[in-house]
């Protein structure tokens, strides 16, 4: 019987079972995989990266699609088990390697540069695997992931809502966010408690006026704690490598110009703050340290 129809004696037979540490959750629904990968308008010429194979719902799939698919797998015994079932398409390379880990000039090597992702990830890196994205989005042209909904929802919010943060802000300055399906619990194995979502995330090649480090410390700073105003969070010494830390007048002098320039409210909290008004608070941060270097 195959993995596709009762995953769990296709992964006993190999002395297997889902590994709760890992948080896997193994999509077995062939018809959901052949919709999420058409999500991704691929080519016979393309080669396309999948982070987290699994049982091969989305491998099969998508091979039949694309020149070559390089899969990233962190599960050894799931490497095992495709090596020794042989079941996935010639096509196919795979990769034993934590995607949280791996040097995207890896995969660069078996790919075509900027390249394509597409990826089932455990609920338990979700959040650091976006940020792995961003890091690398030289490397990347768009990505089809399938996130826990709460994820999903972060990555769309608006400003003023309580799912807009961090991760809103920092992805979306680099790239654009859809949302396309959600899949239910009963389309794994074993089953999830909560719904899962598919998107797609387009990475924009665009010029930035202002360093990524600095937006990355601005935001973060911005965000340390959600009930205070933009004024207090960004009164971080850490913020002003040019003023004495024990100097909090000065450093909270500086703030206020900052914020005066960037046209913002100090007492406005950093969750009303559009991601334009970001990108313009960190150029006029950098200014600002230019001036006092």
């Amino acid at each position: 019987m195959s993995s596709e129809n009762n995953p769990k004696r296709s992964l006993a037979r190999h002395g297997l079972a889902p590994s709760k540490k890992r948080g896997q959750n193994f999509l077995v629904n062939p018809n959901t995989a052949k919709r999420i990968v058409s999500f991704g308008n691929y080519n016979d010429s393309e080669r396309v990266v999948e982070v987290g194979v699994g049982l091969g719902a989305l491998t099969r799939e998508l091979a039949a699609q694309v020149q070559k698919v390089i899969g990233v797998e962190i599960d050894s015994g799931i490497i095992r088990y495709h090596e020794t079932e042989n079941d996935l398409p010639d096509n196919v390379l795979l990769i034993h390697e934590d995607i949280l880990k791996i040097d995207f000039a890896l995969l660069a090597e078996h790919t075509n540069i900027p390249f394509k992702i597409i990826a089932n990830l455990p609920y338990s890196i979700s959040n650091p695997f976006i940020f792995k994205l961003i890091e690398n989005k030289h490397y990347i042209s768009n990505v089809i992931v399938m996130l826990q909904k709460e994820v999903s929802d972060r990555l769309t919010a608006l400003p003023g809502t309580k799912a807009y943060g961090i991760p809103t802000i920092l992805l979306g300055s680099f790239a654009r966010v859809n949302k396309h399906m959600l899949v239910k619990p009963a389309e794994f194995h074993p089953r999830p408690k909560i719904e899962s979502e598919v998107i797609e995330i387009e990475f924009l090649q665009r010029s930035i006026d202002f360093s990524k480090a600095n937006y990355h410390r601005i935001v973060r700073s911005s965000f340390s704690n959600r009930r205070k105003t933009i004024q207090n969070n960004l009164n971080n010494p850490s913020l002003f490598p040019c003023i004495s830390p024990k100097d909090r007048d000065l450093i909270k002098k500086s703030v206020l110009q900052i914020l005066s320039d960037s046209t913002i409210d100090p007492q406005i909290r950093a969750e009303r703050l559009t991601i334009q008004e970001f990108e313009e608070l960190t150029a006029v941060y950098e200014r600002f340290l230019a001036s006092n270097a």
